[in-house]
C-alpha cells in the first residue's frame, strides 16, 4: 500500500529536524563543500557530522562525490535552497509579528 502524500511530507520534515542537518543545508546553498570545510563551519565532532551527512545523503537531498581523498557534498537540487530561503522568510515574519505583540504588551502595561 503506498504511503499517503501527507505522511511522506511529515517524514521529509522529520528528516530535516536536526540543527546540524539544517546548518549543512544552509552552508551548501553557497555551493559544494568538502567535509573538512563543513567541519570548520559547524562545531560538532566529525563522527556526528558524518552521521548527519549520511541521513541527508540517504534522503536524496544532498549528493556526495569523491575527489581523491576528499568527499565533497552538494545540494541535489535548487529546490532545497529554495526551501531554506522560504523557512528564513517565514521565521522572519513570525519574529516581526512577535516583536509587534511585545511592543503592544509593553505599551498596555505602562
Amino acid at each position: 500500500m503506498p504511503v499517503p502524500l501527507y505522511q511522506a511530507k511529515a517524514e521529509f520534515f522529520r528528516m530535516l529536524g536536526h540543527p546540524v542537518r539544517i546548518r549543512v543545508l544552509e552552508l551548501l546553498q553557497d555551493g559544494p563543500k568538502a567535509v573538512r570545510d563543513l567541519l570548520a563551519e559547524i562545531d560538532v565532532e566529525a563522527s556526528n557530522l558524518s552521521a548527519q551527512l549520511a541521513v541527508l545523503r540517504r534522503s536524496g537531498i544532498v549528493t556526495a562525490t569523491r575527489e581523491g581523498p576528499t568527499v565533497v557534498y552538494a545540494l541535489a537540487g535548487a529546490d532545497v535552497a529554495d526551501l531554506m530561503k522560504a523557512a528564513r522568510r517565514i521565521l522572519t515574519e513570525l519574529l516581526v509579528g512577535q516583536n509587534e505583540l511585545l511592543a503592544q504588551l509593553r505599551e498596555d502595561s505602562a
